[in-house]
């Protein structure tokens, strides 16, 4: 039973650690685009951009989180149901429009916040069925 118990809780902070890196990867990545500019319209100038951006080394970080989200995501598959699993990352949607509001200024609206409160209460409900 304990070791049961012990399986359940690691899937759960598999699943933590997913929602954790996914969000730092699109703060971190929102934040350097930010200060980088929009990307241009012309091949080398948007080529150029590119590269500059991924020889930064907050973008790496948040890569990286990108990929530590993949690991964590592994994990959680490996001890849930996928059906199970994937309701709980909607935690990012909420998460990211909350952190985008505090570190970025972005409204926070009447739509945004129902819009949030219905996705996750549709993926409650499929993952039910």
């Amino acid at each position: 039973m304990q070791n049961t118990v012990r399986m359940e809780l690691t899937g759960y902070l598999y699943i933590l650690g997913t929602v954790f890196f996914t969000i730092y990867g699109q703060i971190v990545l929102k934040w350097r685009v930010g200060r980088a500019g929009a990307m241009p319209d012309e091949l080398i100038a948007k080529t150029e951009y590119i590269f500059r951006m991924l020889a930064d080394p907050w973008v790496i970080s948040g890569l990286l989180g990108a990929f530590l989200a993949f690991l964590c995501w592994m994990g959680a598959v490996s001890k849930f149901d996928l059906s199970y699993a994937y309701p709980f990352t909607s935690l990012s949607f909420l998460l990211v429009l909350i952190f985008s509001a505090i570190f970025f200024h972005e409204p926070i609206t009447f739509s945004k916040i129902l819009a949030v409160i219905l996705i996750i209460a549709g993926l409650v409900l499929g993952s039910r069925m």
